[in-house]
């Protein structure tokens, strides 16, 4: 089942406290950036972060989920509702995010 366009969109206005929020489709999902790092994504109208020990910590009882088959599980957030929260989650999860990779040529 892909994610919908509305569920995208209540997500990144949930993240509109934010700067520098992107997003790509991908396969009928769609992968969530916060300043050019990967956070995490929509999968089948998911939201779901980066297991990195911020989030972890942050989101103890939260439910690892596999995002689509082959995957590595991710954290599924609950507290959608909550923008205060998303905000606090995304920038204590940047500083433990990978720099993005370079493109090969």
């Amino acid at each position: 089942m892909a994610s919908s366009k509305n569920y995208l969109e209540y997500i990144l206005e949930q993240l509109s406290e934010l700067d520098d929020i992107s997003y790509r489709a991908m396969m009928g999902e769609y992968i969530i950036y916060y300043h050019g790092k990967i956070i995490g994504g929509i999968y089948d109208d998911r939201f779901l972060v980066k297991p990195v020990k911020a989030a972890i910590s942050m989101m103890p009882d939260a439910h690892m989920e596999l995002p689509y088959e082959g995957a590595k599980e991710m954290l599924l957030v609950d507290d959608v509702e909550n923008k205060e929260f998303l905000r606090e989650l995304l920038e204590a999860m940047y500083k433990e995010l990978p720099a993005p990779k370079k493109k090969r040529k």
